[in-house]
């Protein structure tokens, strides 16, 4: 992920919504879960959560895939990690008694 994609994705989680639908569809895996049953669990209008699950796709933080009449929406798993790593990447020149308690919170 280049710096480009990182603010895209960055500005897609500064709102408080879709920063709540980001973390239900990480909590879910990587099925996720269709359109309404977000806007229904978050208490959204559909309408409202249409732009808003927009907004993360583009920015490739979660993916889409229709499943008959419905669109099920979940975590780019990837996408996630591209912006992990690249706020990581410089992290104190790779000094591993800073890095590691990171990526051991993580796991």
């Amino acid at each position: 992920m280049d710096k480009q994609d990182s603010l895209t994705a960055l500005a897609a989680l500064s709102q408080e919504t879709r920063l709540d639908v980001f973390r239900l569809l990480v909590t879910v895996g990587p099925k996720g879960l269709p359109a309404g049953d977000i806007a229904e669990r978050l208490d959204a209008r559909q309408n409202t959560m249409s732009t808003h699950l927009a907004i993360l796709n583009r920015a490739g933080l979660i993916t889409r895939q229709r499943d008959g009449r419905s669109v099920c929406y979940a975590a780019n798993y990837d996408g996630m990690r591209g912006l992990i790593n690249f706020l990581m990447m410089d992290c104190c020149r790779g000094a591993p008694e800073v890095v590691q308690p990171l990526t051991k919170s993580c796991a």
